[in-house]
């Protein structure tokens, strides 16, 4: 059962295929598209402004969300949030990744399919171009990124879409066991690869 706060007359609304764990803490005005994963822990509070979180977008584990009256929080589609992050009345692009760790302050806006370094701070007001990494506290433009960073990124956001599928069909609570049983499986969610094993890859002529 997730935990879900009305306040002030406004209720959180989730998308029916949309997964949230029930760690997770939804509160006032908020909403969940399809096909969004929301992690254990995460906070989203919609007790200011509203926080939007768009189709196919993921809030990972302990992240918080945000904002001021009158200003929307936005994750466009397919947005990624890594563990940990922080997001304070800004938007983040179709596609783009905010690290695991980072802060990204009010009035900022991330570009498409732009990146944002781990342990980064994306101060007020700052815009990210598209198709950008940046990274530092404060964070600054490093480079623009490669295909294979670009591709890279939305197929990890195709792996939690798919994970949020997986989740509602399988995920429950259990007792822990005791001991490993003989030919214990993995949890296979498609097939993720970090993407410094993908840049050896290429630096060794492998396919991936």
């Amino acid at each position: 059962m997730v935990t879900v706060y009305s306040i002030d007359g406004v209720t959180p609304i989730v998308h029916p295929e949309a997964y949230v764990h029930p760690s997770a803490v939804l509160i006032g005005d908020v909403e969940i598209g399809a096909h969004c994963y929301i992690g254990p822990a995460a906070c989203l509070r919609g007790d200011f402004g509203r926080l939007i979180v768009e189709t196919g977008a993921n809030i990972q584990d302990t992240c918080v969300l945000h904002g001021y009256p009158e200003i929307d929080t936005v994750v466009e589609v397919d947005g990624h949030i890594g563990h940990g992050a922080v997001l304070h009345g800004c938007r983040v692009g179709r596609n783009a990744l905010v690290g695991m760790n980072s802060v990204v302050m009010d009035g900022a806006v991330l570009g498409e399919s732009s990146i944002v370094a781990a342990m980064s701070l994306v101060k007020e007001g700052v815009v990210v171009p598209p198709r950008t990494l940046v990274a530092g506290m404060p964070a600054r433009i490093v480079r623009e990124l490669s295909d294979d960073e670009v591709s890279w990124k939305a197929t990890g956001s195709t792996h939690y879409r798919d994970l949020a599928e997986l989740s509602i069909s399988t995920l429950k609570t259990t007792e822990a066991l005791t001991e490993r049983e003989p030919g214990r499986r993995r949890v296979t969610v498609g097939n993720a690869v970090p993407l410094h094993l993908i840049r050896a890859m290429r630096r060794s002529g492998e396919s991936f």
